[in-house]
């Protein structure tokens, strides 16, 4: 009998933390968390992708250059019809060299040997916009995790304010604002803030360290693409010699000394005849 009255006395085991805010949580706060928890997989999904494709892109960018640097001619590999999927600086080469291939086709359908520089400086353009692109492409995606961690705890703190207006509203209007009967509602609106900071805390991490391996990226695709375009130059662009400056003929000093001499003594044997006629003039 004392047995049985020490199991009355106790209290019933609590509810876990997850089921009871579960439970408690209303219609427009049930939604929000619904609406965060789609928005985490959708993050942790992009992460993993992202990750896994700079890992790959890394891997073939490096198995790419060393192999094209081994290479006698800029062109050898995209003479020998190489694909290699997936390789952002194989996409650079193969723009590159079909810009090449253009400019290098004669009006006679002959294939030139050299280019000039107005043909080069295209084929460069050409290759840049290749970066372009490639770098785009590897940012795909990034707006979801930006989305996810500035907007997540945002969503979360709307659905924690309406949660307590919900809860106080309806204190007030029963007249009744005890503890135990505000204190569920208010639990249940908190849960969808903190839903919203786990959405937002992990997709910050993976955000940053997404950008900062793109950055590096980046960065590796341009050292690149200037490599790819300076062997362009060395070995398809023409030598143009710099254009002769014409000297300016300087005049003979001695001549011009002579010159000037003799304008001086005319003038001067011009003087002397008029003297004369001026002191005939006078004596008259």
């Amino acid at each position: 009998m004392e047995w049985f009255l020490i199991l009355a006395a106790q209290p019933a085991a609590s509810k876990p933390t997850l089921r009871f805010v579960w439970e408690e949580a209303s219609s427009v706060g049930v939604g929000i968390i619904i609406v965060l928890v789609l928005l985490s997989m959708c993050a942790w999904a992009v992460m993993a992708y992202k990750a896994l494709q700079m890992r790959k892109a890394r891997h073939l960018n490096g198995c790419f250059e060393n192999e094209f640097r081994v290479q006698s001619g800029v062109t050898a590999m995209f003479d020998r019809r190489i694909q290699v999927e997936g390789c952002p600086f194989f996409n650079v080469y193969s723009d590159g060299c079909h810009a090449l291939e253009e400019r290098l086709k004669g009006p006679d359908g002959e294939r030139r040997k050299r280019l000039s520089l107005k043909s080069m400086e295209h084929i460069k353009g050409m290759v840049e916009a290749s970066v372009a692109r490639e770098a785009v492409a590897l940012e795909g995606g990034l707006i979801l995790l930006a989305i996810a961690v500035s907007g997540a705890p945002f969503i979360g703190l709307f659905g924690t304010v309406w949660g307590v207006m919900e809860v106080f509203s309806a204190a007030a209007q029963a007249g009744n604002a005890t503890l135990v009967t505000v204190a569920p509602g208010v639990a249940a609106a908190l849960a969808t803030t903190v839903a919203g900071l786990v959405v937002a805390i992990p997709s910050m991490f993976g955000y940053n360290w997404l950008v900062h391996n793109l950055r590096v990226h980046n960065v590796e695709l341009d050292n690149f693409a200037q490599e790819f375009a300076s062997r362009l130059e060395t070995e398809f662009l023409v030598d143009e010699p710099l254009p002769e400056t014409p000297r300016s003929e300087a005049p003979n000093t001695g001549e011009a000394k002579s010159h000037k001499k003799g304008e001086m003594e005319e003038e001067k044997k011009g003087d002397d005849e008029q003297q004369p006629e001026l002191l005939g003039t006078g004596v008259g």
